[in-house]
């Protein structure tokens, strides 16, 4: 490979890295091309992208970004990586590979670390905290379910109270003097 294709394989992924929100980076190196080929089946299936880049052309990419990716460079950046990049979603990666450690077997694909909107998830105990994060429109709904819980009480106590009141009334005005 030449220096200008590396140069525009650093462009392309730095830019691909600043554009996209949530990145996870795997070892898929115990897969064979059979199990390979289904890993980026699944990942196509589930609107993400899978490619596997030279651990040099990674960490110059991530340099050029702006943010931090420096602890990376010890744990993540070593061996075989592949990215998988997920424009939307933040735990649809950490689900996958959950999934296909399942159908595979625990040592065909190695989680090593994510990217979440610039926050840094490093080592495989993560992937479980991966999984379970809420995403951007989970936590929006959830707190309107919150804002609207007390409106909701308030105007049920009204409506009940003006059955109760209107009842009152008219026992009161039935009743003989």
């Amino acid at each position: 490979m030449t220096r200008e294709e590396k140069n525009q394989i650093i462009d392309e992924l730095g830019e691909k890295f600043a554009t996209t929100p949530y990145f996870y980076i795997a070892s898929t190196a115990g897969l064979t091309v059979a199990e390979a080929t289904e890993f980026r089946r699944m990942c196509f299936a589930k609107g993400l992208e899978y490619k596997i880049f030279k651990n040099t052309l990674i960490a110059k990419a991530l340099a050029k970004t702006g943010t931090d990716y420096t602890p990376f460079d010890a744990e993540v950046l070593t061996g075989m990586s592949g990215i998988i990049f997920s424009p939307e979603d933040a735990k649809v990666p950490a689900k996958l590979i959950k999934d296909f450690k399942k159908a595979a077997g625990k040592g065909k694909i190695t989680f090593k670390g994510a990217s979440i909107e610039g926050g840094l998830y490093i080592g495989e105990d993560q992937l479980v905290a991966l999984e379970n994060i809420k995403s951007k429109n989970e936590m929006i709904g959830e707190v309107i379910g919150l804002l609207q819980s007390p409106a909701k009480n308030v105007i049920s106590a009204l409506l009940s109270g003006e059955k109760k009141l209107a009842g009152l009334v008219k026992t009161l005005s039935e009743r003989p003097e």
